[in-house]
């Protein structure tokens, strides 16, 4: 019982050592820095643009499928890379093609809803 909860204690002790250093590199940064705020450093700054208008703007919800289409390929990009590598061990490899074209086959599902849908036009 004693190692069990000694595996506990070394997390934890790691956790507060990455959290001293990061804490200690915050504490230097400011510090170190030179602190000179005039009126023009503390205005909005917006690609060089002085801000007009409110702070609030509407987007198109399609953006918003895009990034989920995105999210959804790169797990896909994800899972691909550590099949490739147990692919070639002895005795996975019928069942993790298997595996990968069930996986690429929901994949599969899920674009073509897409494409149905009309979310993939540029539009």
């Amino acid at each position: 019982m004693r190692d069990y909860y000694g595996s506990y204690v070394l997390v934890a002790v790691l956790f507060l050592i990455g959290g001293g250093i990061v804490a200690g590199g915050l504490l230097a940064n400011r510090l170190l820095r030179p602190s000179r705020p005039t009126p023009e450093k503390l205005t909005t700054y917006e690609c060089g643009i002085d801000p007009v208008g409110e702070g609030w703007a509407q987007s198109h919800v399609r953006y918003y499928v895009f990034t989920y289409l995105y999210v959804v390929f790169a797990v896909d990009a994800i899972f691909l890379f550590p099949w490739a590598t147990i692919f070639s061990a002895q005795g996975y490899g019928a069942v993790t093609l298997g595996e990968m074209f069930v996986f690429l086959g929901f994949l599969a599902t899920g674009l073509l809803y897409a494409y149905k849908k009309g979310v993939l036009t540029w539009v």
